[in-house]
């Protein structure tokens, strides 16, 4: 096994945080060596992630902070994201219907079997009254 490179920051739950959470993952990448376009699925990803959770996982109006955890190691990116909302397991999400039209399209519904097809693996548990996903994806090297 080889020696893990880690990074972690912390985001609050504010929908300004995007650009906040691409110019982290634009570091990752940069200080990863990542191709442009692995970055770019990696961020498509948690950009849904992140804005599910400041739009659904608060009953309250407080600050709330969302860890981001990342580390790389033997070809693999395992990415972790905790927060203290609203227990809510995705992954037990009804995969949605798919419009077989664009007219048929509409808003909602298509973020989570999103994150489930850039990923690899993609798990959920409750772990000390936080929600905690991780997310892993074979490091693309071209």
């Amino acid at each position: 096994m080889g020696n893990p490179k880690k990074f972690s920051f912390t985001l609050k739950n504010d929908i300004s945080e995007l650009k906040n959470l691409c110019r982290q993952l634009e570091s990752v990448g940069d200080a990863l060596g990542l191709p442009r376009r692995f970055v770019f699925e990696i961020n498509l990803a948690l950009d849904e992630l992140f804005t599910n959770i400041i739009s659904y996982g608060f009953n309250d109006r407080s600050e709330h902070a969302i860890q981001v955890s990342i580390a790389a190691d033997d070809g693999m990116l395992t990415i972790t994201v905790e927060d203290d909302g609203i227990p809510f397991n995705p992954i037990e999400r009804a995969k949605p219907r798919l419009p077989a039209t664009i007219e048929d399209c509409t808003i909602g519904g298509l973020g989570i079997y999103l994150i489930k097809n850039l990923m690899d693996d993609v798990w959920y548990r409750r772990s000390r009254d936080k929600n905690v996903l991780t997310l892993k994806k074979k490091i693309e090297t071209i």
